[in-house]
């Protein structure tokens, strides 16, 4: 059974950073995109960045670029989102996901036809 574990998140100043993680296990993920999205209080759950878990090509919102990175770990079978220049309005429940998928189209699917989520990890950037 796939598990998809966040942490990392927390409470942070405007201009901070923050580290997210993701464990990913259940699977074995090569064939894999993995995914941040978040979703802010009262509005739909959105995209944020993808990697392509074999090869490693990476996607990103527009609103999160030069200022976020995602990466992997194989050997641990992480997946990390490093958030920098923080603003409030990223402040949000950030969720990892995982879907057979292109990094890119990650950023297009349905989030109803995104096949495994985690459980969400708050992150509250205070102005």
């Amino acid at each position: 059974q796939v598990q998809l574990v966040e942490s990392g998140g927390g409470l942070v100043q405007a201009g901070g950073s923050l580290r997210l993680s993701c464990a990913a296990s259940g699977r074995t993920f090569s064939s894999y995109a993995m995914a941040w999205f978040r979703q802010a209080p009262g509005k739909g759950r959105k995209f944020v960045a993808a990697i392509r878990w074999l090869g490693g090509t990476t996607y990103y919102a527009d609103s999160v670029k030069g200022r976020f990175t995602i990466s992997r770990d194989n050997a641990k079978n992480t997946v990390d989102l490093q958030m920098n220049s923080l603003k409030p309005e990223d402040t949000a429940v950030y969720y990892c996901a995982a879907d057979r998928a292109t990094a890119q189209t990650m950023g297009t699917k349905p989030v109803g036809l995104i096949g495994y989520w985690g459980q969400g990890t708050q992150v509250t950037v205070s102005s």
